[in-house]
């Protein structure tokens, strides 16, 4: 399980012999069958979760019943409420495994304290912040400028695990488009191809 994270903190900084020795103590591992919840909305958002193994998704119901994806997270990738984790607010969103997961849960004791006693995992989260929001914006603006065309053939290039991975409704939600328009999207393009 900590191999996945180990190499994903170190594609960004530099770990010690000792600092990797270090970093297990800080997590607890966790298995979750697909479909059981790691956070459920209005519940507070205890843990950050690296995915070791699996594929899970962040998503909230809206009051019609449908559901709204917000994020993907497979493996070498972080989930969570972070809002909900640093302010201890409730969670408006759902976790939960689409395939059956294995992840590793940082508390918020030992997000604060692994950062003091392990000093390059400050710079590796700042790190991993920075490129969040970067992500979170150009999904902002693709939101409001891009077809329905040119949101899965971005996501198709970025990420073509999700759509080797994902059922195709949870794909039309996370692009914001219905199933019916994603089924005709790929038919149009292998057509042209």
């Amino acid at each position: 399980m900590f191999e996945v994270l180990i190499s994903h903190i170190e594609e960004k900084v530099t770990l010690s012999e000792k600092d990797k020795n270090a970093l297990q103590a800080f997590f607890v591992p966790k298995r979750i069958r697909k479909r059981q919840y790691l956070l459920q909305e209005g519940d507070i958002c205890k843990n950050l979760a690296f995915v070791s193994k699996g594929l899970l998704r962040t998503y909230n119901v809206d009051e019609k019943g449908d559901e709204h994806m917000n994020v993907f997270g497979w493996e070498g990738w972080w989930i969570s409420d972070f809002n909900s984790f640093l302010t201890g607010i409730p969670s408006v969103f759902n976790i939960d495994a689409i395939e059956d997961s294995e992840v590793l849960l940082l508390s918020r004791t030992n997000y604060e304290e692994i950062t003091l006693a392990i000093p390059v995992m400050d710079r590796y989260f700042r790190i991993l912040y920075q490129n969040s929001i970067v992500t979170k914006e150009r999904r902002l603006m693709s939101s409001v400028t891009d077809t329905a065309e040119e949101k899965y053939l971005r996501l198709s290039a970025s990420n073509p695990e999700i759509i080797e991975r994902i059922p195709q409704n949870l794909v039309a939600s996370y692009l914001g488009i219905a199933p019916e328009t994603l089924s005709r999207i790929k038919k149009n393009l292998t057509v042209k191809k």
